[in-house]
């Protein structure tokens, strides 16, 4: 049987063409594919949070639910919030509104009176007020055969916070109007609001000055590097006191008298002593609220640093001299040779003095430390004397110069043997 030769189909695609068809729609596909790709970022995020959460021994539907609830949870205290908010608004408006209504209803017309109402800072509760500033316990005593008359400051109760963390640092102050030849201070006492002092305070003064006279007892918060703010005061007129016995009562502080006594002044100074070496270092740093002296409201204020050994003018130096201020800056240092043995002997006597070319110098405050001193120089220096080789420096109220002087009762320097008439 003869072979029958089939020609190629010329429609039909050779193997060589099928190959290169197939590889065209490789690349096209490819090229589809390229263009949908999501962002490496978002998926690198979504990849982190699946590992994240298949880490999580809990199910899906758990680990769902939590998440619910958490978020259910912090929309409900902010509607809560909200609604809080709301209401004090509300009730402030109401407040407002019957406020208004109750000032109005003393009003006829007729007069402006009516109008005016007292502000919230000038209303006197009374009593109230009072208890805020707390309680002082004092005694007195009068010795007519001594003319003597014993202040005694025994303790304070309830007494008004002054510091931030809501206590005080309290000490009193007890002089006698209208004499006041001596003012006496108790110690500090640190954080407390009920302090007891038990401290006794003798003042030399006659039967007839007694009875013209008023003890003054002021209660201050001590503060180191400002001024020390007052708590209060207790002013006894002693023409109304039965000294046929002692006196001891608890009264409640008032606010302090507006004809208070006159500020000369306040001044900062440093103290360092060394024992090894015997140095002791006074550094007047400055001095501020300082008395006018001159006709043109100001002063030209120096500062007399001056040590006196067993009540006796011993060494003395001097600041620069100012002109025209009162609140001079000095920051000047001044040294002295004081033994260990000689420290507890002397007292440091510093005082203000207003310069004049032509006239007297004329003094404009004065202070005292030493171991004779008392209150908040007594503690400096004992502040001193306990951090030795460390400067300790505080804020100082001048005194008027007689009072320092009838305190400290100076003697007369010892004349030297050259100058002796025999």
């Amino acid at each position: 049987m003869p072979l029958i030769k089939s020609r190629p189909n010329s429609s039909l695609p050779t193997p060589h063409a099928s190959t290169t068809t197939f590889s065209t729609t490789t690349i096209s596909t490819t090229t589809i594919h390229t263009n949908t790709t999501v962002d490496p970022a978002a998926a690198a995020a979504a990849s982190f949070f699946n590992d994240l959460l298949n880490k999580i021994p809990l199910p899906r539907w758990a680990i769902y639910t939590i998440f619910a609830c958490g978020a259910l949870l912090i929309l409900l205290c902010c509607l809560c919030i909200c609604k809080k908010c709301c209401c004090k608004g509300k009730k402030k408006k109401r407040q407002k509104k019957t406020d208004e209504r109750i000032n109005l209803n003393g009003v006829n017309g007729k007069t402006t009176t009516a109008l005016v109402q007292p502000d919230v800072s000038d209303v006197d509760y009374g009593a109230t007020k009072q208890k805020r500033r707390g309680k002082l316990l004092y005694s007195l005593e009068y010795k007519a055969a001594q003319s003597e008359l014993i202040v005694g400051i025994k303790q304070a109760n309830g007494l008004k916070a002054m510091d931030l963390g809501g206590s005080s640092d309290p000490y009193v102050k007890v002089y006698i109007l209208p004499d006041k030849s001596r003012t006496c201070e108790t110690k500090v006492f640190r954080n407390t609001l009920d302090p007891v002092f038990n401290e006794q305070f003798t003042f030399q003064t006659s039967k007839s000055s007694l009875l013209n006279s008023t003890a003054v007892m002021q209660v201050f918060d001590f503060n180191r590097f400002s001024k020390h703010n007052i708590i209060g005061e207790l002013r006894v007129q002693l023409c109304n006191v039965d000294w046929n016995h002692v006196i001891e009562e608890w009264q409640d502080l008032a606010a302090p008298a507006k004809f208070e006594e006159e500020n000369l002044g306040e001044i900062c100074f440093s103290l360092r002593y060394v024992p090894t070496a015997g140095k002791l270092t006074v550094v007047i740093l400055e001095a501020k609220n300082l008395k006018s002296m001159d006709i043109g409201g100001s002063s030209d204020p120096y500062v007399k640093v001056q040590l006196a050994l067993d009540k006796r003018k011993w060494r003395k130096r001097k600041t620069s001299i100012k002109k025209k201020t009162l609140t001079p800056y000095y920051n000047e240092s001044f040294t002295f040779d004081v033994s260990f043995e000689q420290i507890q002997r002397v007292n440091l006597v510093i005082s203000v003095w207003d310069h004049d070319a032509v006239t007297r110098n004329d003094a404009m405050g004065k202070i005292f430390l030493g171991c004779d001193a008392s209150g908040n120089q007594l503690r400096h220096w004992a502040d001193m004397l306990s951090n030795p080789r460390r400067p300790v420096a505080q804020w100082h109220n001048l005194l008027s110069a007689e009072q320092v002087n009838s305190t400290l009762t100076l003697k007369k320097k010892i004349p030297l043997a050259n100058k002796l008439p025999f």
